[in-house]
């Protein structure tokens, strides 16, 4: 479907795909990529890629990746970088639904999801820094809690610095700010 609509993109697939190689790139010898060429996947007269696809295959810490792409204008090095900033998104997506605890997007107007996304990147940037900050250490689920846990008893405190009203609560709760 992303051929038939001149779609880009950039996807792993697995090693043991079946790959008719059309031509091969020159990869350098210093290079994570070991594989760079125009290939058709899978077998012909069964779910063949209609259009000839960018095969990039590389490694990183022991570990082979095979890239699939539309782009042919981009170096293998850079398809590679792509992938893995890719990756960076799906990590930090599920890093934000698992300890955020936004489980789904709310909005449902572009602009409505990027105040969602944005909020959330904001959220974690700031946790980021106080983990740097305070602990020297990248960002947790414990770290997550503690803050929590610490915003939640200075605002405790805070109100009980609060005038009192003859009902016992602060003067102030539940008004907003505008009627203040």
């Amino acid at each position: 479907m992303l051929q038939t609509d001149e779609k880009h993109f950039v996807c792993r697939i697995k090693a043991n795909t079946h790959k008719t190689c059309l031509e091969t790139y020159a990869v350098a010898a210093d290079s994570i990529v070991f594989y760079d060429a125009k290939v058709y996947l899978g077998q012909a007269g069964k779910k063949q890629t209609q259009k000839p696809l960018r095969l990039v295959g590389y490694v990183v810490d022991g570990t082979e990746y095979w890239i699939a792409t539309s782009r042919f204008d981009l170096s293998a090095e850079d398809i590679t970088l792509i992938y893995k900033l890719r990756w960076d998104i799906e990590t930090f997506f599920g890093w934000w639904k698992q300890h955020l605890r936004v489980y789904h997007l709310i909005a449902r107007s572009r602009h409505g999801l990027m105040v969602q996304i944005l909020s959330g990147l904001i959220t974690y940037l700031l946790l980021a820094i106080y983990c740097h900050e305070e602990h020297a250490e990248r960002v947790s689920i414990k770290r997550v809690r503690e803050l929590r846990t610490k915003i939640l008893n200075e605002m405790r405190e805070s109100e009980d610095e609060l005038p009192k009203t003859s009902g016992g609560g602060s003067q102030y709760a539940g008004k907003s700010h505008a009627s203040s």
